[in-house]
């Protein structure tokens, strides 16, 4: 049996063609009974509409998936989209990637454009913020558009692939405190991303659970950057005195934490000697520094690979699948960066 048709679903739930096509556009013609009824028609017969039905834009049977990273100049998204176009490619899909740079307008436009080519699902790591709306994302629940996302959102129950962030920095900064540190800081990344608050969330609870207390001030806002690690620790430690200075910064990720090395360099602070720093994520090149850098291993790549595999699982399903969430373990790296005082 082939892929369910609009006339299939028509059919099951005893409406029209013009009916079912209200329900998926979220037309307001449509009692809330006779919607409810091709919903989970819909969901029964596993339906997803093309947007491209008519125009046969996958000429051939040309199969491909969606990748939304956030940042492009971010050398992390590098290794999950090579995880992910790996497994894609072995199972006859290729990937497309575009980035939204942060911006989640950018990001639904994107998704538009993906779901206009008819691609079969999409990978996305996704912006959010006081102003972001995710409607979208209810707007692909509802086609039944198969997506998986790269960082969880509040309150929308979807695939998921991700690490516990903040269990990974929780436990960098308890290494950091029982290495003697007791005044440490956290170079915060930028607000469109849930992991930062989940990483600064770490950092809050790693001081909970020792002798030391926590204050605001001990999140500094940063971003996600090399040169906003490297611009926040020029204002940061400037004008600031030896006696107050940090021991230690546990930054967002490895590119802010090697801008705050440069700043700190040019300031004459010497790492690890007067200042440690640790990152997150371990990018390739942040062991190959003039001091290699400590930082949290993430597995980029198995994160791209075990979320293309969960996406082409749930594409390929004549049914419709419960969501799937994997958390993936992130691994200390201690290099030179970081000292025990």
């Amino acid at each position: 049996m082939g892929s369910p048709t609009i006339d299939d679903v028509a059919e099951a739930a005893d409406v029209s063609k013009g009916t079912v096509s209200a329900v998926i556009n979220d037309a307001d013609t449509v009692s809330d009974s006779t919607r409810s009824r091709v919903l989970d028609v819909i969901d029964e017969l596993n339906y997803r509409p093309r947007a491209s039905a008519q125009r046969g834009f996958q000429r051939g049977g040309e199969r491909s998936l969606g990748l939304i990273i956030k940042e492009s100049a971010n050398p992390y998204y590098a290794n999950v989209i090579a995880g992910a176009r790996q497994h894609a490619n072995e199972h006859g899909y290729s990937i497309l990637t575009a980035s939204s740079e942060g911006d989640y307008q950018t990001e639904q436009e994107i998704v538009d454009v993906f779901v206009a080519k008819d691609v079969a699902g999409l990978i996305v790591v996704p912006v959010l913020g006081e102003e972001t709306d995710v409607s979208y994302l209810y707007d692909l629940k509802r086609r039944n558009f198969p997506f998986i996302l790269l960082e969880e959102i509040q309150g929308v129950q979807c695939n998921l692939v991700d690490i516990d962030n903040v269990r990974a920095l929780k436990r960098a900064a308890l290494y950091l405190i029982e290495a003697g540190h007791e005044n440490l800081v956290h170079f915060a990344g930028p607000e469109y991303s849930m992991h930062s608050r989940e990483r600064a969330a770490g950092v809050r609870e790693a001081y909970s659970e020792s002798p030391l207390a926590f204050s605001a001030e001990r999140v500094i806002p940063a971003g996600a950057r090399l040169e906003d690690g490297y611009e926040t620790g020029l204002e940061y430690f400037r004008d600031r005195s030896p006696a107050d200075r940090p021991t230690a910064v546990l930054c967002y990720n490895d590119l802010v934490a090697l801008g705050l090395m440069r700043a700190l360099s040019e300031l004459g602070i010497r790492v690890p000697d007067e200042v440690s720093v640790m990152g997150c994520d371990n990018i390739g090149f942040a062991q190959y520094g003039c001091v290699p850098l400590s930082s949290i291993d993430i597995p980029k790549v198995e994160m791209g690979r075990a979320a293309a595999e969960i996406l082409v699982r749930h594409v390929e399903s004549d049914r419709k699948l419960q969501h799937e969430k994997q958390r993936l373990e992130a691994e200390l790296v201690l290099r030179d960066s970081t000292r025990s005082l």
